[in-house]
């Protein structure tokens, strides 16, 4: 006998795979050439550059050097379309759904989110604990240079876990095969 959250759940996997089966079909004659390994490595380093440029603005402000919440601008503006054109070219197979892979394709995906879910563990720790530290120890600093900064660096800590995954699986995946 099945369950109402079960049936729930299995009318939600199936939408969410043929969502994806869609998207996927949407997607994949965009950005030919930018599918290979070379590409996507340099797409890659766009991105955790981006990430690191968010970062680093987040610290500089926590040292009060108010010009460079202007860097998170150009950060954003280059993060949005190089994640997108990466997510596109790696045909986003880190959120696809298991019954779309294959058990290899599955066992590299549960293995990049389980990095990404790390690196998001360990890298949120410490604006969380500037946070927090900066509030007991430093009341009389102003919200730019705690709430601001703090929150700045969170939110690369946090793209940079959830982003791993799709880093990895872009990375590591071999030249597609060419076609005939």
């Amino acid at each position: 006998m099945t369950t109402v959250t079960s049936d729930l759940l299995d009318r939600y996997q199936n939408y969410r795979v043929r969502r994806w089966l869609i998207q996927e079909q949407r997607l994949s004659g965009l950005l030919p050439g930018w599918r290979t390994r070379r590409r996507r490595r340099a797409l890659a380093v766009t991105v955790v550059l981006a990430i690191a440029v968010m970062l680093l603005a987040g610290l500089l402000c926590a040292l009060d050097l108010r010009m460079a919440a202007l860097a998170i601008l150009p950060a954003t503006l280059i993060f949005i379309p190089a994640w997108g054109m990466l997510r596109v070219v790696s045909q986003v197979q880190d959120s696809a759904p298991a019954v779309t892979l294959d058990e290899l394709e599955i066992a590299q995906r549960n293995s990049a989110r389980s990095a990404g879910l790390t690196v998001t563990q360990i890298l949120t720790l410490l604006p969380v604990f500037y946070l927090i530290f900066v509030s007991v120890l430093a009341p009389e600093i102003s919200a730019f240079q705690s709430a601001y900064a703090g929150g700045v660096m969170v939110l690369a800590t946090l793209l940079a876990g959830g982003c791993t995954p799709g880093l990895i699986l872009a990375w590591n995946r071999p030249d597609p095969e060419p076609e005939s």
